[in-house]
């Protein structure tokens, strides 16, 4: 059986000195808290997914982030017992101010620190995948005058 494929984009901003992740809560069963993720359309590439999900959901566009599509990761799980694959890429939000509107999709949304966007999440994949995304962002923004 194929697994269905998904793409999204880890979005931070800065605020208070710190870094902080958005996560959406999901408006049906379950009520998980992700980042902005969808399926892919046929023949369209992760990327893409992650663009058309990511502005269909937040209503952040490409030029509201700073894309480091270099910097993914995939995880790979079971939803209803099917196999899913989930590649997510690292945004940052220019502008810290922007919120997202949200789609009929979500009831609602944070922005948190690393570790409250782990232990909301409650999965070990994807806390996994934040401590990646995090140690990048450090990397990135080293010379930055925040506290990091």
């Amino acid at each position: 059986m194929a697994a269905r494929r998904a793409s999204g984009f880890l979005i931070y901003r800065f605020f208070s000195n710190e870094i902080q992740y958005l996560l959406l809560r999901a408006s049906y069963a379950g009520y998980h808290w992700t980042p902005p993720k969808g399926h892919a359309h046929s023949g369209e590439s992760d990327f893409e997914t992650a663009l058309r999900e990511t502005r269909e959901e937040t209503g952040y566009i490409e030029k509201d982030l700073i894309i480091y599509k270099d910097i993914s990761r995939t995880l790979n799980y079971r939803v209803k017992k099917k196999p899913k694959v989930v590649t997510y890429f690292l945004a940052q939000l220019k502008d810290p101010f922007l919120m997202p509107i949200l789609s009929e999709e979500h009831t609602e949304f944070k922005y948190l620190t690393k570790r409250e966007t782990i232990l909301l999440s409650g999965y070990k994949n994807f806390g996994e995948m934040i401590e990646y995304f995090d140690k990048e962002i450090r990397k990135i923004h080293s010379n930055a005058q925040i506290n990091l």
